[in-house]
């Protein structure tokens, strides 16, 4: 039986939806005031208790009523078909009847009978409908969340949006209301939602906002706030000149909080003036505040769809944390005042430039300058600056400063680590933990366990058995494809848009070139304001990296980069998908492109894509050796887009277009797979062998918990679905949309039998099935 629809009195009917279209976004979908259709075949005995007739429809014989009855309306104008709804008792009855496992969603592990009849508008409810299988069932769900949201009791529903085309309905709850609710500012209006760090586990949980030194009308700003806000007993703490520096980093460890960022003068509307946040994306769910890597890839989806404004303010407040901070930070919070994150900052701005309106070239360009300014200023100070650069080679390597442990993991991350220096000590993990972090226990070991703990997360890959124990020492080949990327955007910068001379206005040493140990070992620097900067020395840079890379990390005999160890001056043969960023970059020649493609790329193609590392390189995994979750057989977990999107990319820059397309549509139908069976969800992490969201790694799965619709997605996760449609043709848009497994796609594509992938022989279904981990109990 339909779910009873109870009109108010006084309701106005209407006909038509006066032009409305099915698939605008849910502000402007129900934004609307209350209606109905046909109001001349409505009979108002509806309001005095009467009820039509219709025959009871037990639980048991759900699943009994053949595909279409007569109760089934049908259409006979042969428009689209409408169902009226009153939206909290539907809501009731589905999750009632179909969410058996109480998640609030409904996805094909749900027992119901994933079947569902609605009344339809043109009989004022009473003929019904059945709405069939659980995409129609979620999707309803999902409308009925959102009508809520917009305070509708009853509403008119297009069955157009029951049944929309899973990519174009994923793609358009990206760009209408993923990145709207991800969008974050800081300042007296965004500082509430900006202050809550699910990571603070301080137990302190008062607003803090650091700002930097030099800032002074911005901490008068903040203090205003704090002033006028009293019930958020913001705290404002003003950063000292070196904000960096590991004992004072250390020293905020039980004070978490906030670091301001970049804003803008505004009018305040009294005819004074007022600073204002630029607003920004955020990853979601336990990351609440702005990254370094993340923004990368977030922005490469926001040009895709279209906000440039957003993605230029992301690089300004990468320029204001050059600045300020020293470094464009791991994340915007005072526990990462130590650590960076892979540079992007140049291919970033370049990309955005390139998209900026044309009709003032003159402040493109000077935006443009100032960030370039500031990636040379970081590649001096922090990239080719010792401890991260090892002079012998000419590599660098991710080595951050710090001390102690990393307050942002959670409770037990590290109990394992600490257990047996606590048990030689006497001591509980928590004792132990104390006495190490405030210096009164010395544990040299251990000091350089953390060493190389904070240098994996400083690489972004946190955690694999790839870096365990060594990152510190290790010259990475991904590191250093984006260093080659930066010297050679920044030579072509300032050949192209600034006439080849390029003036720096920060005062700060530049790092010797070529390096050595020698000039390394020298006093006194260059000074960056001592003359311009010119493309030749940026091109021979980038020239001498590449000679150095092809040196120490590409392998003749594997056909594949590797990682390089500057402690033990071997290579670590760790076979990484990372290898393949070199393409990216530019910096392999065709023939080792050819290489890697031809004989490189089977280890890390799987059903969904491609995964981090092979199975072998990572090892067994055991109770004491436990999966991490950027190794086999994850796609990179919760960093999908940076493997994902830098294979599609270079193997387009080298002419792999039906690769890329491949590996892009294998994603997309892992996503859009994910996302018709389990009620929309975006996840943080995928098993790309198994094709399941459900996965047991560490530090869990964000972006899953949520009540009846998805509201975020995940950060990059949405930009990597925006940008992986870009590379698809519309016939493989249609068969990702029929959710056509790619060993079926590429194989009648092909005409033959697809290469055989990593799949234990069994279909994507039962893949699927299998990681669900359903008996027959």
């Amino acid at each position: 039986m339909a779910p009873v629809v109870n009109h108010p009195t006084g309701v106005s009917f209407v006909d038509e939806r006066d032009g409305t279209q099915p698939h605008l976004d849910a502000a402007a979908y129900y934004g609307g005031g209350e209606s109905f259709t046909r109001s001349r075949t409505y009979s108002h005995s509806h309001i005095h208790g009467y009820k039509p007739k219709k025959a009871p429809a037990f639980q048991e014989d759900w699943h009994l009523r053949p595909r279409r009855m007569s109760h089934d309306e049908k259409s006979v104008s042969g428009g689209p078909r409408r169902f009226l709804i009153d939206v909290e008792e539907t809501i009731r009855v589905v999750l009632e009847q179909e969410d058996t496992d109480g998640d609030f969603q409904i996805s094909v592990t749900d027992a119901g009978p994933k079947m569902m009849a609605l009344g339809t508008a043109t009989s004022n409810g009473f003929k019904t409908f059945d709405i069939r299988g659980t995409y129609m069932l979620s999707n309803l769900l999902q409308e009925l969340a959102l009508a809520k949201d917009h305070n509708r009791k009853r509403i008119v529903l297009d069955e157009a949006r029951l049944t929309e085309n899973p990519v174009d309905r994923l793609s358009r709850m990206i760009k209408n209301s993923f990145w709207h609710s991800l969008t974050r500012r800081i300042d007296g209006d965004g500082l509430e939602i900006i202050t809550a760090d699910p990571k603070n586990r301080t137990g302190k949980i008062n607003p803090r906002i650091y700002v930097p030194h030099g800032e002074p009308a911005m901490a008068e700003y903040y203090r205003k706030v704090a002033k006028d806000k009293p019930h958020m007993k913001l705290d404002v703490q003003v950063l000292p000149e070196k904000p960096d520096d590991p004992v004072f980093v250390k020293s905020l460890n039980n004070k978490p909080g906030i670091l301001a960022l970049a804003m803008n003068e505004v009018d305040d509307g009294k005819g004074g003036k007022s600073l204002k946040g630029i607003p920004f994306i955020v990853p979601g769910a336990r990351f609440n505040e702005l990254y370094n890597w993340d923004s990368y890839f977030i922005s490469l989806g926001l040009l895709v769809d279209g906000q440039i404004s957003m993605a230029k303010g992301m690089v300004d407040h990468f320029i204001f944390e050059i600045k300020h901070y020293g470094k464009i930070l791991n994340g915007s919070r005072s526990y990462y005042l130590c650590r960076t994150q892979p540079p992007f900052l140049t291919d970033m701005a370049l990309q955005i430039y390139n998209q900026l309106d044309k009709s003032d070239v003159d402040e493109n360009r000077a935006w443009l300058k100032r960030a370039i300014q500031a990636a040379i200023k970081e590649y001096h100070t922090v990239w080719v600056a010792e401890p991260r650069m090892d002079p012998k080679t000419g590599l660098s390597r991710y080595r951050p400063d710090g001390l102690g442990i990393p307050p942002e993991t959670e409770a037990s991350h590290f109990t394992h680590i600490l257990e047996p220096y606590a048990e030689k000590h006497g001591l509980s993990v928590l004792e132990f933990s104390e006495k190490y972090n405030d210096g009164s226990l010395k544990e040299p070991k251990l000091d350089e366990y953390f060493l190389h703990d904070r240098a994996v997360r400083e690489s972004g890959h946190d955690t694999t058995y790839r870096f365990e124990k060594r990152c510190a020492n290790l010259a990475t080949i991904d590191l250093q494809a984006l260093l080659y990327k930066y010297e050679v955007d920044i030579g072509t910068a300032i050949r192209e848009v600034f006439d080849d001379e390029l003036e720096l206005e920060e005062d700060f040493p530049l790092a010797p070139f070529p390096p050595s140990p020698e000039t390394y070992a020298k006093r006194g620097r260059e000074s960056s304001r001592k003359r311009a900067q010119c493309s030749d020395e940026w091109f021979q840079r980038a020239a001498l990296r590449k000679e150095r890379i092809d040196k120490y990390l590409w392998n003749e005999s594997k056909n594949l980069y590797f990682d390089y160890d500057t402690a033990t001056e071997k290579q670590i043969l760790y076979e990484s998908v990372t290898a393949f960023w070199a393409l990216w970059a530019g910096c392999a020649s065709e023939d080792q492109c050819q290489k890697l493609v031809t004989q490189s790329l089977k280890k890390f193609e799987v059903l969904g894509g491609v995964v981090s590392g092979t199975e072998e390189s990572r090892g067994k995994i055991s109770l004491d050796r436990p999966n991490r979750q950027w190794d086999y057989p994850y796609v990179s977990v919760s960093y999908v887009p940076p493997h994902q999107i830098m294979m599609w990319v270079g193997l387009e820059r080298y002419g792999y277009l039906e690769e890329a397309q491949r590996l892009a549509y294998r994603f997309l139908y892992m996503m859009t797979t994910a996302f018709v069976d389990f009620n929309g969800v975006v996840p943080e992490k995928f098993d790309a062998v198994k094709l399941s969201h459900l996965v047991d790694a560490e530090y869990g799965n964000q972006g899953i918990d949520f009540k009846m619709v998805p509201r975020e997605g995940f950060g990059w996760m949405n930009s990597a679905y925006q940008v992986g449609l870009s590379f698809l043709t519309s016939h493989m848009r249609r068969a990702v949309a029929a959710c056509t497994s790619p060993e079926v796609f590429f194989s009648h594509a092909n005409g033959s039998e697809v290469l055989a992938i990593r799949s234990g022989g069994m279909d994507p279904l039962g893949l699927a099935m299998d990681a669900l981990d359903i008996t027959s109990q």
